[in-house]
């Protein structure tokens, strides 16, 4: 009982310790709040202003994009045999080594949109190593390039850390370059690419794009004769000078810059508009915070009066 009685002393006396808030303690936190709240509103649109622009680099990289891929998916069909040689579109026979390309940004404050490339990429590994295949990464952005050098340090074979403010066709040829000579070195088989495609603003799409071989999709005129039944349209009529695999070969490693300019440009307008969308939510909370704190700061304000006046008239009420 007594050890009860004193153990109950000591917790009404550590209770009696705890104070509330000042209104300095209250003043301070609101102009943190308000501080914080020019940040995000500022981040915002800035955000804002880069989405414009990246929305209309990507409306004009999608149709050249969607149409070179036609073009390569439609040559692909009836290849003579020295054009099937040409490995960067027919691949090299094996699926044993991937090289996954995962594009996130190099800054935070964007919601999800970096934690959704990284969660996509880690499933894909997992899914290829259960598989027994060999995985390599060649990481474009800081963010992911420091969170998968802790966690696969010994499967990043490159990264490139830092794109810059703008991306341009150069960056895409330097990274497309350098994914080729590792194909052709042999160090991976199958690349497939990783990047957050722009739907809105409030809407980015997790998508893999396998760069190397090139997928053997159906081409529209492959499209058009399944729906038709006619096979007059079942394949375009090229005439090739000087010939099917010196064209190829120059064409194909064109496509594959291509697709990773276009993924690079989705990638920026989807980061853009993930971080308009949580510079927005986050001035909202400010707002929200704001007002608790002003409430919270009038009400302890309004009853500091009221004790001084209770002891005021104690006081006068004693004399």
């Amino acid at each position: 009982m007594r050890s009860l009685t004193a153990l109950r002393g000591s917790s009404s006396s550590h209770h009696s310790e705890i104070q509330m808030p000042s209104l300095k303690d209250f003043r301070q936190r609101i102009a943190s709040v308000k501080s914080t709240k020019k940040i995000t509103a500022a981040m915002k649109v800035v955000s804002a202003s880069k989405l414009r622009r990246a929305q209309d680099s990507v409306a004009a990289a999608r149709p050249y994009a969607e149409r070179m891929e036609r073009v390569v998916s439609n040559l692909t069909t009836g290849l003579s045999q020295e054009a099937r040689e040409v490995l960067l579109l027919t691949g090299n026979g094996r699926a044993d080594h991937h090289l996954i390309v995962p594009v996130t940004a190099n800054r935070g404050l964007c919601g999800a949109f970096n934690s959704a490339v990284i969660r996509e990429t880690r499933g894909l590994i997992a899914d290829l190593v259960v598989s027994g295949k060999q995985v390599s990464l060649f990481c474009i952005g800081y963010k992911g390039c420091v969170i998968f050098q802790k966690d696969y340090s010994e499967k990043i074979v490159s990264f490139v850390e830092d794109l810059g403010n703008n991306v341009t066709l150069s960056v895409a040829e330097t990274i497309g370059r350098r994914i080729v000579s590792l194909f052709e070195a042999g160090t991976f088989d199958v690349c497939t690419m990783v990047f957050n495609r722009f739907q809105s603003a409030i809407s980015q799409v997790v998508t893999r794009k396998q760069l190397i071989p090139f997928p053997m999709v159906k081409s529209l005129a492959h499209e058009a004769h399944e729906l038709s039944g006619t096979a007059s349209m079942a394949r375009a009529l090229y005439e090739y000078e000087p010939s099917e695999e010196v064209i190829l070969e120059a064409l194909v490693p064109r496509n594959v810059t291509v697709q990773i300019f276009r993924a690079l440009l989705e990638s920026v307008a989807s980061e853009h508009g993930a971080r308009m969308t949580a510079m927005d939510n986050a001035t909202r909370s400010a707002n929200d915070m704001m007002n608790n704190l002003t409430l919270a700061y009038n009400r302890t304000r309004q009853a500091y009066i009221t004790k001084e006046l209770i002891e005021i008239i104690s006081g006068a009420e004693a004399l």
